[in-house]
């Protein structure tokens, strides 16, 4: 599988898995909330397959599109042009950076619950949320090695999920489903999935987290 991954946000995750997708031989098109000027030297140290753009043309240009920006940022993610789309959500709610958001706070609704009503038309799956960005670079792996890691998902389209699974595997990791959107609060910030699988944040190699390690602190989640 070879695609277009486009990006809103180019930050330490967004600009990790931007690099993990150049490497798996993936174009990239990538956009930020200051301008694509501001993202030349990312796009030179990607190479040919990677290009700077505005928000609205990363969300044209991707078969796949990345939002990778603050929760509270979200309105900011144009719905027109993500219509129809798989949009990888990688953000978490943090009050302190966020605000308080009322139907987060008393667990009606997930934070990529948000992200996906704003995109009505899209379809949101929710990845990359748990991992410390230097693990995702470090922990990648081909497929069928002894080592390879998990990431959970979680998502509403049954086929958008296998879009991701097919991705995450094409840039080294295995898929754990999670369920729908309401479920993954299992994998955000405070459950067992969030972090400790992959290790210390000290350490920068990270642990290896096999698919039945994930699984099991995804079993741990309590709310």
């Amino acid at each position: 599988m070879t695609t277009t991954v486009g990006f809103i946000g180019a930050g330490m995750i967004g600009g990790t898995v931007a690099r993990l997708s150049v490497a798996a031989g993936h174009h990239v098109v990538l956009s930020n909330s200051r301008g694509p000027r501001t993202l030349t030297d990312l796009v030179a140290e990607l190479g040919p397959l990677a290009s700077a753009g505005t928000t609205e043309q990363a969300a044209e240009a991707g078969d796949i599109v990345v939002v990778s920006i603050p929760l509270k940022a979200y309105r900011s993610v144009p719905a027109g042009p993500l219509a129809g789309k798989v949009v990888i959500d990688t953000n978490n709610y943090y009050p302190e950076r966020d605000g308080h958001v009322a139907e987060l706070d008393d667990g009606s609704l997930t934070s990529s619950g948000l992200l996906q009503r704003h995109l009505q038309d899209a379809h949101v799956v929710k990845v990359f949320n748990n991992i410390f960005f230097r693990h995702l670079a470090s922990l990648a792996r081909p497929h069928g090695a002894a080592d390879r890691s998990a990431l959970p998902i979680a998502g509403d389209d049954e086929q958008a999920k296998a879009t991701v699974t097919e991705f995450l595997d094409s840039i080294g990791y295995d898929a754990v489903d999670t369920g729908r959107l309401a479920e993954s609060w299992r994998h955000e910030p405070g459950s067992p999935a969030y972090g400790p699988p992959y290790g210390s944040f000290a350490d920068h190699a990270g642990t290896p987290a096999d698919a039945a390690k994930i699984r099991a602190a995804l079993a741990e989640a309590e709310r």
